[in-house]
């Protein structure tokens, strides 16, 4: 009796590098918190810590404030999309997809389909193992990008205070140059009035003189 093989399945299509449903909502969710991060640095935010110069130099305030939000913008994307190479995400998270609805579809028809180890392909059979790294890596980098928003806003909360601690010496130093101002203007005020009082003086000097003339 000759013995029968199970026949060997066709080679898996390789898996697409375009980003399928869980793929694209992560790019979403991150694209979404950066949004949200730099949102809260709006430019009329930024311009209250700095009145006078958006008062006196709107266009460079408004420069400045672009290039903080663009430098910020860019070094998230660029960290992000490390990550997403670094870690092929999208080809995992793309298997991933296609074992979730395999395994759906299975539940749902009540079939328990299994096939053979040995008729697996290496990679088909690398990926069902892997399959649980990948979840815990995608919840691993939900919690990196909830972290780099946060290091994101502490960031700038610190720009901003820096930017009012400045505003607030920009300030006492100009309250201190009108003091001297208004002090200069007062000792002024004292010479002339002593200046005043001398020429009273005089002229109270010369009547009493030519009164004691005229009873001469």
């Amino acid at each position: 009796m000759a013995t029968e093989h199970s026949p060997s399945p066709p080679p898996q299509p390789p898996v697409a590098q375009t980003p399928g449903p869980r793929a694209a909502q992560f790019q979403k969710l991150f694209g979404d918190a950066l949004s949200h991060t730099l949102r809260t640095c709006s430019y009329s935010k930024f311009s209250s810590c700095f009145p006078t110069p958006a008062k006196y130099a709107p266009q460079t305030l408004t420069s400045i404030w672009q290039q903080i939000t663009t430098k910020v913008e860019a070094s998230a994307k660029k960290e992000f999309e490390d990550i997403m190479v670094e870690r092929d995400v999208v080809a995992g998270l793309n298997e991933l997809e296609r074992l979730v609805a395999e395994a759906k579809s299975r539940r749902k028809n009540g079939v328990e389909v299994r096939e053979p180890p040995h008729t697996l392909p290496p990679e088909r059979l690398f990926l069902a193992h892997l399959a649980p790294y990948l979840l815990q890596t995608e919840t691993e980098l939900e919690g990196e990008l909830k972290r780099l928003q946060s290091e994101n806003e502490e960031l700038l909360d610190g720009i901003q205070g820096q930017q009012e601690e400045t505003e607030q010496l920009v300030g006492g130093l100009e309250r201190f140059v009108a003091d001297l101002e208004r002090a200069n203007e007062i000792m002024g005020n004292e010479v002339d009035g002593h200046g005043v009082k001398k020429e009273i003086a005089d002229i109270e000097q010369d009547f009493r003189a030519a009164g004691r003339e005229a009873k001469l």
